[in-house]
């Protein structure tokens, strides 16, 4: 089951918390029938508090009102915004609640990681800025990096679809039976604009590799240029694979990765894999002027993808995932150009040989490799599954 393409889109390429958040507050505020969001983590910040706020207001004046919450990247909003938002009238669900901190199962990887939200079936957003302040974290002086999308057009029925299906499963696992979920059927949007586009999401059913198969099939096909900018990078064989082969064929590819890292036993682990790509001629650049947490790429000035999915076995095997495909020069444009801004202003290259490194640096990298290889393999994600089943 392959993304489906379709022309007749418009598109806003948002960035950060500052375009993004007064963007979905104007659609938020102007809902007349239906809300659903999604979202890994819905803080209680300020950003949070606000949108929760424009989500009761919604309620109040009769919309419909959805929203899904992952049960471990939303434990504040379990703990604090949830009761509120449900006294208001708001139907909240949370997705895998997380009840034993201390145990560790293959299940507690499989999360709710989209970042979504639909408005009268019309009008979604899509990308990978969760519901958190920009400046979250300690010693924030720079925003959070991140993208997201306001969409229109013929490929926000399948992204209703979806969010219908995933919260019509969680209320099935909640209460044990299923329930027809009533709800706004949006008829076919009326054409809009030309730009083509496909919506690509990652599920444990049929929807298994559909992201990871997208890149693959845009990385395989590409004569150009490359540019990716992932936060969590850490590619399996096969997506390495074409990165190689691509270099050898003389695309230029750049790769824009987290230098300030959230997670840093990843960033070291990515850490080891610099080598092969440094000799292949590729250029890696670190961010360090905040968080990275984007999850974009762009080849060859057509195609290009905003969305949640990081390159990383967690995404790509595990969470559901969502990511928007996009076939349009002025589209990949608009996103290359926000890029290479911040590769000029915020990243630091790569230049030296992770070999004319120090022992140390060295061993630490490939320490956290195989930590997190081994985590891989406990989760049950061994060799076979990097590779993909050929039958």
């Amino acid at each position: 089951m392959r993304p489906r393409w379709q022309g007749g889109h418009q598109l806003q390429l948002l960035e950060n918390g500052t375009e993004y958040f007064p963007a979905l507050l104007q659609a938020l505020n102007g809902a007349r029938q239906e809300i659903w969001l999604e979202s890994y983590i819905f803080a209680n910040d300020e950003v949070g508090r606000r949108i929760a706020a424009a989500l009761e207001w919604a309620a109040d004046r009769g919309v419909c009102v959805r929203v899904l919450v992952d049960g471990f990247g939303g434990r504040e909003f379990v703990a604090s915004l949830l009761p509120r938002l449900r006294s208001r009238g708001v139907q909240v669900q949370v997705y895998r609640r997380e009840v034993a901190t201390f145990r560790f199962s293959r299940h507690r990887l499989r999360r709710l990681h989209r970042k979504l939200v639909l408005i009268d079936g019309s009008v979604a957003f899509i990308g990978g800025i969760n519901i958190v302040s920009d400046f979250s974290e300690p010693g924030s002086q720079a925003p959070r990096h991140d993208y997201a999308v306001r969409i229109t057009g013929p490929v926000v029925p399948a992204l209703h679809a979806s969010m219908k299906r995933v919260w019509s499963l969680v209320r099935w696992a909640s209460l044990g039976h299923r329930l027809p979920v009533p709800s706004l059927t949006p008829e076919q949007p009326p054409t809009r604009g030309g730009v083509r586009a496909a919506l690509a999401i990652r599920d444990n059913l049929s929807h298994r590799r559909d992201i990871e198969n997208a890149y693959l099939q845009a990385l395989g096909r590409a004569r150009q240029e490359i540019l990716i900018a992932n936060a969590y990078f850490f590619p399996g064989r096969r997506f390495r694979q074409a990165l190689l082969a691509a270099a050898a064929r003389g695309v230029r590819i750049t790769l824009l990765v987290q230098g300030q890292a959230d997670h840093p036993l990843l960033q070291w682990a990515t850490r080891a894999l610099y080598s092969p790509f440094l000799a292949a001629g590729m250029r890696i650049f670190e961010y360090q002027r905040s968080h990275l947490h984007a999850k974009v790429a762009v080849v060859d000035g057509r195609w290009s993808t905003v969305g949640s999915s990081n390159i990383d076995p967690f995404s790509l095997l595990l969470a559901r995932e969502a990511n928007l495909l996009v076939l349009d020069r002025g589209f990949a444009r608009q996103l290359q150009g926000r890029l290479e801004s911040a590769l000029a202003d915020g990243a630091q290259p790569i230049t030296a040989h992770p070999r004319h490194q120090g022992l140390p640096r060295r061993l630490l990298s490939w320490l956290a490799y195989g930590a997190v290889r081994l985590l891989i393999g406990l989760a049950g994600y061994g060799r076979q599954h990097e590779q993909g089943r050929r039958g």
